[in-house]
């Protein structure tokens, strides 16, 4: 065929990606720019939402191959890290490594705490059972309550990978706005006496305390749920490096450029999945109803449980720490500080407040680990050698 001009010309705007665009996409980047939008100017979780945002407008751009089932894409590979749940755990390794479970070690009845806020997670699976999700499908919502982002990925691409952007996107969009959600609840089931309890100083926990508790953990909750070791036992082996004073150098790596690194890449990878088929459906709004509606009973949970406590310690308790039960550390421990000191500025409740927080990272680790083991399948994700197969042959199919 003869090139003129204006075959030329109509090859040209035909191979762009204006001429691809449907309504869908354009929904989609405009759902990306607000992403980027909270991330930037009004600094929700923008760790998080600002590669997710921009991994959501990647995979939205037509003729690009960067969705996450683009064959081929670059997000494509990284999202295979959340596929056979490589970059969860390893977040989870980073969080392990900051974390300090001192204050929980102090007042262990804190830990209940960190259990009491799992009220969320168990009351929304029953809640989207009813809008008519099946049970898996539930069980992966739920966990949106216990506002733990890696937990929600990891639930999610064993359960129902089908959901996984919005429940990716609701759990962290919830871990955001945590200092706007919790307060007016904490405020509704206290009173002014309650908020103005002051506890008692926390006692020092001995070095080889702070040890033995990761390998103990590990060993009793991963023979128990063996679906949760992926996650806890990287949590576990991070807080080992910080504890145990001989690894220093893979600390130090753990906590900082090891976790942010696989933030990139596990932000990116949830993005690309935010296609247009997958997001744009009902499905999408209930999900964030009931994340809303899991995060508020958590929270609710916490605080009604930690009043309880209070009445049987004779006040020694100081409620509002039950708020900070759900998993987002250290977000949630500040909100009981920061409500607490509006009633009294002398009060100090945030080292307290770490104990339930901490309970539960911990806490839901073990409600997932519950749902994998009651509705997932246990040969998903454990045959390696199928899934070293795969990766050989995904690389081996790329262009010379």
């Amino acid at each position: 065929m003869e090139l003129t001009f204006g075959n030329a010309a109509t090859k040209i705007i035909g191979s762009t990606g204006f001429s691809s665009l449907t309504l869908g996409d354009g929904t989609m980047i405009l759902v990306a720019c607000v992403l980027l939008y909270l991330a930037i100017w009004k600094k929700f979780e923008p760790l998080l939402l600002l590669p997710i945002g921009f991994g959501c407008l990647l995979a939205n751009l037509p003729l690009s191959m960067m969705a996450s089932t683009d064959s081929g894409g670059l997000l494509n590979f990284f999202y295979q890290g959340v596929k056979y749940e490589i970059l969860p755990p390893l977040i989870f390794l980073g969080v392990g490594a900051l974390t300090d479970f001192g204050p929980l070690l102090a007042n262990p009845s804190t830990l209940l705490l960190g259990a009491a806020a799992q009220i969320g997670v168990y009351t929304t699976l029953v809640g989207a059972v009813f809008l008519g999700f099946d049970l898996k499908e539930a069980s992966a919502i739920g966990i949106i309550g216990g506002a733990d982002g890696p937990t929600s990925i990891f639930i999610a691409s064993k359960l129902a990978p089908h959901l996984l952007a919005p429940i990716a996107v609701a759990a962290y969009s919830y871990m955001s706005l945590v200092p706007l959600i919790q307060p007016p609840i904490m405020r509704w089931l206290t009173t002014a006496e309650e908020r103005k309890i002051k506890m008692e100083q926390l006692k020092p926990i001995s070095q080889t305390v702070k040890i033995i508790f990761p390998v103990v953990v590990t060993i009793v909750c991963c023979l128990m749920l063996p679906g949760v070791t992926p996650l806890l036992g990287m949590l576990m082996l991070g807080n080992l490096f910080r504890e145990s004073g001989v690894t220093a150098r893979l600390h130090e790596t753990t906590e900082t450029h090891l976790i942010n690194i696989v933030t990139i890449l596990l932000a990116l990878a949830v993005g690309s999945s935010m296609t247009a088929d997958s997001f744009l459906r009902l499905e999408t709004i209930k999900i964030i109803i009931l994340g809303l509606l899991a995060f508020c009973m958590a929270t609710a949970g916490g605080v009604i449980f930690a009043k309880v406590m209070s009445k049987l310690s004779g006040g020694k308790i100081n409620p509002l720490i039950g708020s900070a039960g759900v998993s987002a550390v250290p977000m949630a421990a500040r909100v009981s500080q920061k409500v607490g000191a509006e009633e009294d500025p002398s009060n100090f409740l945030l080292m307290h407040a770490m104990g339930p927080n901490v309970a539960g990272v911990i806490g839901s680790a073990v409600a997932a680990g519950v749902f994998i083991s009651l509705f997932g399948d246990p040969t998903v994700g454990s045959n390696h050698a199928e899934i070293s197969t795969n990766i050989i042959s995904t690389i081996s199919s790329l262009p010379k």
